[in-house]
């Protein structure tokens, strides 16, 4: 299982053009992969530099018609035309996919502070050494705290799925909408986390639970325990780090440690703000 974890910056390149052709281009060039989750993905919002208010989400689906397409905006607002405008996470997959749920994260009030809503997918993929629940988010850049309390959210959810592993469905819950797909115990999550490898809000994300409720673990820590994180950020020149660092992460449990067998960072592309990760799992 191979799965790609990218935040497109609305598909704006480093030369100010938004192309999702580019980003298409980009992914297929560096493998074939089974899961592509996205981070800021776009659907007619013409107020961000350099769209013309394109939808996103019906673009890349087109030139990735072997996948299914799950799409969680954060924002949704109307676009003064009478139509919305949508902002947000999309995770493109290619192996059978179960139940989906889009969380909408905390969104704590800070008056003096710049923050928008954030939103985390979670579905359930099989893959040939069975089900496993695929999480993206993007978590708020502007405020520590902002991603700290969304770090607490997804870590309650993640608690919240482990302990419905050994719930006995009821017969009222059978049929219909309330014969809901198990949520497995071993899960793969990642995203543009906003923080650099040094961050306390990276310990907070990797910290223990109780009750044998499986652990995250870095992927790059554990293929390359003793080097420093590659940076997905800044390496080209941007104005919101100040030297590269890494912002984007991919997570997986303690169950799936042993069948990880590749991490890569893809640091020549200009085809977004950020730098493509991905990993492999056999």
């Amino acid at each position: 299982m191979k799965l790609l974890s990218w935040n497109i910056q609305w598909g704006r390149g480093m030369d100010g053009r938004v192309d999702p052709q580019r980003i298409l281009k980009t992914i297929r060039q560096l493998d074939q992969f089974d899961v592509i989750c996205l981070q800021e993905v776009a659907v007619n919002f013409p107020g961000l530099p350099g769209s013309e208010g394109e939808n996103q989400l019906e673009l890349l689906s087109a030139g990735l018609q072997d996948y299914t397409a799950i799409y969680s905006p954060a924002t949704d607002v109307p676009d003064g035309h009478g139509n919305r405008s949508l902002f947000g996470n999309a995770i493109f997959c290619r192996l059978p996919v179960g139940q989906i749920w889009r969380h909408l994260l905390p969104w704590v009030v800070e008056p003096e502070t710049p923050s928008m809503q954030r939103t985390l997918i979670e579905i359930v993929v099989t893959t040939a050494f069975g089900p496993v629940r695929v999480l993206t988010t993007h978590l708020e850049y502007y405020s520590q705290r902002q991603r700290e309390v969304q770090i607490e959210a997804i870590r309650r959810l993640h608690v919240e799925a482990h302990a419905s592993i050994s719930r006995v469905p009821k017969s009222a819950e059978q049929n219909g909408p309330f014969d809901g797909c198990p949520r497995p115990a071993e899960a793969i999550l990642c995203g543009d986390m906003n923080f650099p490898a040094s961050a306390n809000e990276r310990l907070q994300l990797l910290a223990s639970f109780e009750n044998g409720i499986p652990a995250f673990y870095d992927t790059r820590t554990l293929l390359y325990p003793e080097v420093p994180h590659a940076p997905t950020v800044g390496i080209h020149p941007v104005d919101f780090v100040d030297r590269p660092e890494c912002f984007d992460y991919i997570f997986i449990t303690n169950g799936l440690k042993n069948r990880l067998k590749s991490y890569h960072t893809d640091a020549e592309t200009q085809a977004s703000d950020h730098q493509p990760v991905w990993i492999e799992l056999t």
